[in-house]
């Protein structure tokens, strides 16, 4: 199987804790062929589209310890055309690079693309969840997106409960998460300020949601391939912030999915699926969808950790899977065709 992740430099890999190295290691120990480029690799000539790639050398002996491995690795540069691979791993972190998509728009039908280009586009920000059809927000809590200052404050006085949580839309990894109360009124106009007004002229989006009870104590990433459930953490903030990322300073604990996850995973999945959101990230907290992470989602090395399992054998046995049914589908066609050939 020859597989691109279109990523953040190597360089810049942590690699005791990175998902997307966790996956490549996977791989590479099963002989796969791995490149990985940057979105701002891709590039056309002679109108195929293609990444300036670095390849990773085949190795006598693959170490087991992936942070071994990541110093041990040797890459090549080669220019690539995307049509040749079998999948196509999408983990560039948000915001997502639209003109990226552009370049795998040719490619779409050839390549298994992970995640699908029109899911990609319709799931990457914070809105996504508005996508489910929860009126009585019983997985979803309450969600207002604006960039009118005066419909928020409104928003937040209006709001029969004390504290509310607003972020950017275009957010990730906790950054720019914050909790509100109604008695710090006075902050809101300067925050409202500083997430929606740009020095350049332009403006955010800001979303308020509800605060949901037991969010001090932490949420659960759930991650799910193919729509079902292949593991979760418990991620506990830290003693000094409200967010519970592992980015913002908050540990990690085992985790076993609840009734209510398990019927929050149930009522997603068909979606999911059907977006072509393959590989997924949840955010969950009592029961109720904070947030869906389509474009890089993390938590495999948490999740191994904690509960003594490797993810990423799941993941690549189901693109393996994948490449061998769209293989043996063009083998039937083309036998197929072969034979109104020579009728």
């Amino acid at each position: 199987m020859n597989i691109c992740f279109i990523m953040y430099p190597w360089e810049e890999i942590k690699a005791e804790e990175d998902s997307t190295l966790t996956l490549i290691h996977e791989c590479i120990k099963r002989g796969h062929k791995v490149a990985i480029a940057t979105p701002a690799n891709l590039t056309i000539r002679n109108s195929i589209a293609y990444a300036f790639s670095k390849v990773i050398k085949k190795m006598d002996k693959v170490p087991a310890q992936i942070k071994s491995f990541y110093k041990q690795a040797e890459l090549k540069e080669k220019m690539l055309p995307l049509a040749g691979f079998d999948v196509i791993m999408m983990r560039a972190n948000p915001p997502l690079d639209p003109i990226a998509l552009n370049f795998l728009d040719s490619v779409k039908d050839d390549v298994f693309i992970v995640n699908d280009i029109e899911g990609l586009r319709e799931a990457n920000n914070k809105l996504y969840t508005a996508c489910f059809d929860d009126p009585n927000n019983e997985i979803i809590p309450a969600t207002h997106v604006s960039k009118n200052k005066q419909y928020l404050k409104s928003v937040i006085k209006e709001n029969p409960r004390d504290k509310m949580i607003m972020k950017p839309l275009n957010g990730y990894g906790g950054s720019g998460v914050i909790m509100i109360e109604k008695s710090a009124m006075g902050n809101v106009n300067s925050l409202l300020d500083f997430y929606i007004d740009n020095k350049d002229g332009t403006t955010n989006y800001v979303i308020l949601q509800d605060y949901i009870e037991g969010a001090d104590q932490g949420d659960s990433r759930i991650l799910l391939l193919n729509g079902e459930p292949i593991g979760a953490v418990r991620r506990v903030p830290g003693d000094e912030d409200h967010r519970s990322n592992i980015s913002a300073g908050g540990t990690f604990q085992r985790h076993q999915l609840t009734k209510a996850e398990k019927n929050l995973c149930k009522k997603i999945g068909p979606k999911l699926i059907k977006d072509g959101l393959y590989f997924v990230g949840i955010d969950v907290i009592n029961g109720m969808l904070v947030e869906v992470n389509v474009m890089s989602p993390g938590g495999i090395v948490q999740i191994n950790k904690a509960s003594k399992v490797k993810i990423q054998a799941k993941i690549i046995d189901y693109f393996e899977d994948v490449v061998q049914d769209r293989i043996k589908s063009l083998e039937r066609r083309n036998k197929l065709k072969s034979t109104i050939v020579d009728a």
